[in-house]
């Protein structure tokens, strides 16, 4: 019999923390060891109790889930997931080593909320948490961006290359930022899909063109790809790109899941597949499941240049192991060393 996965609930709502506990312990997966009544209370808990997960609130009396995640998460590395309303400190609680999200159900969501939360679970056991002197460190690792211009790459208009698409799910947000920050404001149109609901993917899109030298905006139906910006795909909708005279345009649509997700890495990366070809660069990073690996195949079968992300700088080493086992990854990187894999690429062509 295999085991039950262990899990602390933490959440100042007294009718939502006893659902919450209630609906996981129903499940023969899981088995809640405790909960916490805010994260001052949990902070102590843990060291007892030994979760194996944990669910945690952002916003709480006295101390808040970014402060636990800060002071605790150090001495005692258990991964996070995050179950909050609309906040933009999810971000921050991202950053400071919690492994992934899940929005707050509103009335009538609670089946698809639990649903959502217990495959993160499962998955989210086996995570890795990075902390943030460990993303600071990775940050800092020396990139060759410069030397690459100082070379007479002139990213867009010489490289041969106009396109880079970039997919990520659980992990994803931190990885992706680390990805764009280190590139310079010229460079080939990005388009970006990652796992994320609505109305958090404005709001991680403002995050990242505040820390980027591009211009960063979550996508809308029609928005011309061009040079120096990244257009992120909006949550709840799927994005592929499309062709616009010379050039490309993204297509936002309501359509149905692919993959299990909307917006579908899938999509994005079979749509360039098509449109792109070999003009363009696909970067998968971390996240569970196979989304964007069947995609990823067609980029490289119609001559595009792939990048994976390897195990050990992954969070879940998910969806790059599936991309890289049907052979759909050209090079696997180390998170810190994507920057340059790409630069070097544009630098060549």
């Amino acid at each position: 019999m295999q085991q039950k996965i262990r899990v602390m609930v933490v959440d100042d709502s007294l009718v939502f923390r006893t659902w919450l506990v209630q609906s996981l312990s129903a499940d023969p997966r899981f088995e809640v060891v405790g909960y916490a009544v805010n994260a001052l209370d949990a902070k102590n808990k843990l060291p007892l109790l030994k979760p194996d997960i944990m669910t945690m609130d952002i916003e709480m009396p006295g101390m808040t889930g970014m402060e636990f995640l800060k002071e605790v998460l150090p001495s005692h590395p258990v991964p996070v997931i995050l179950v909050s309303s609309l906040n933009v400190r999810v971000f921050d609680a991202l950053a400071a080593g919690a492994v992934d999200f899940v929005r707050k159900p509103e009335e009538g969501q609670r089946d698809a909320f639990l649903r959502n939360l217990m495959t993160k679970l499962t998955i989210g056991k086996n995570a890795r948490v990075r902390l943030p002197q460990q993303n600071a460190a990775s940050a800092a690792a020396p990139v060759t961006a410069a030397s690459h211009l100082r070379s007479g790459f002139v990213p867009g208009v010489s490289s041969g290359i106009d396109l880079i698409a970039i997919g990520a799910s659980t992990g994803g947000t931190e990885a992706i930022l680390e990805v764009v920050r280190q590139f310079p404001a010229k460079m080939p149109g990005i388009v970006i899909t990652q796992h994320m609901p609505p109305g958090f993917t404005a709001m991680y899109a403002e995050r990242l063109n505040r820390i980027c030298k591009l211009e960063v905006k979550e996508a809308q139906h029609g928005d011309k790809v061009r040079p120096g910006l990244i257009l992120l795909a909006p949550g709840g909708l799927q994005m592929r790109i499309v062709r616009m005279g010379a050039g490309y345009s993204v297509s936002c649509t309501n359509e149905d899941k692919v993959s299990g997700h909307r917006p579908s890495v899938d999509v994005l990366f079979t749509s360039v597949a098509s449109i792109a070809k070999n003009r363009a660069i696909g970067v998968i990073l971390t996240g569970m499941g196979a989304d964007g690996a069947a995609g990823m195949l067609r980029m490289r079968k119609a001559g595009a240049f792939t990048i994976g992300q390897d195990r050990d700088s992954c969070v879940v080493y998910g969806m790059p192991m599936e991309a890289y086992k049907i052979g759909a990854v050209c090079q696997q990187a180390a998170l810190s060393n994507i920057p340059q894999v790409v630069m070097g690429r544009l630098a060549k062509q």
